[in-house]
């Protein structure tokens, strides 16, 4: 029995096709920009790296250097809920948080999405141990960390970043949320009408600002009373995102539009409150 080896010559079409494989091959060689190159798919869809000193770096993966043996494991950073990610560092442009904070239509208002890496991310929706002897349902302003908590059961908390201005420092002590408001009006006091003279048409008298995206109160507001008195504090929504975590000029405690409309979904009537 004779074994089948075809010659090239008896095949011309075989030969034309080796080369077009060896061409082909070649271009493998030359530096891939397509997602198959493992460098560029890396770097397109984790960006974020971390260096030993926990701050965040953004750099080609290709140019990051072996970690000595030496070297200690990376330290845990209160970034995330789950113990994985804090050991370890993921990006922090997770899809639970860019769900959370895109665009939502509300009650015939549309509400831009916050831009996430602009933001410190400590001050993002987020659940954590608090142990306290507070009931689950209150409501805990810490002014000194810029963070509200509300207490659920177990020893945890529901954590929102807030932003405070002068107003916000002016009260501490014991209240209820008397009420609440979906796209409140805005009016402001008397002596900031007289300090900024443009707000009169946005005065009591007038009527105050209509409910809006450019309202100081954002999307919700949550009104504190204390002994049946309005402590004229508030807990409200703004559209200045970049104010959370930050002292401000005017305003008491201001969460990101986004934050405020999920607290005020949770919070229920009557619900105590505690200024620290």
């Amino acid at each position: 029995m004779h074994s089948f080896r075809p010659s090239l010559r008896r095949v011309p079409g075989l030969v034309a096709g080796l080369a077009a494989v060896l061409s082909l091959s070649g271009c493998l060689f030359v530096t891939d920009t397509s997602r198959m190159n493992p460098d560029v798919f890396v770097q397109e869809t984790m960006p974020v790296f971390y260096s030993q000193d926990g701050t965040q770096v953004a750099q080609n993966p290709a140019k990051v250097q072996p970690i000595r043996p030496e070297a200690r494991a990376p330290q845990k950073r209160n970034i995330y809920q789950t113990q994985f990610h804090q050991t370890y560092g993921m990006p922090v442009t997770n899809p639970l948080h860019r769900a959370m904070y895109g665009v939502i239509a509300d009650d015939g208002h549309t509400l831009p999405e916050i831009p996430l890496q602009r933001v410190d991310q400590r001050y993002l929706r987020q659940e954590v141990d608090y142990q306290t002897a507070e009931k689950p349902g209150t409501i805990v302003v810490d002014t000194a960390q810029k963070f509200l908590y509300l207490v659920q059961p177990g020893g945890r908390a529901i954590r929102y970043g807030v932003g405070l201005g002068r107003d916000g420092y002016a009260w501490s002590g014991r209240g209820v949320i008397q009420y609440k408001a979906k796209w409140p009006r805005w009016t402001p006091p008397q002596d900031m009408v007289s300090r900024q003279p443009e707000l009169r048409t946005v005065s009591a008298a007038n009527g105050g600002m209509v409910p809006g995206l450019n309202n100081p109160l954002g999307a919700r507001a949550l009104y504190i009373f204390k002994g049946g008195k309005d402590t004229l504090y508030r807990i409200h929504g703004t559209p200045d995102w970049q104010s959370i975590g930050k002292a401000t000029s005017s305003g008491c405690v201001r969460m990101f539009n986004q934050d405020v409309i999920d607290l005020f979904d949770r919070v229920g009537g009557k619900a105590e409150i505690v200024v620290l």
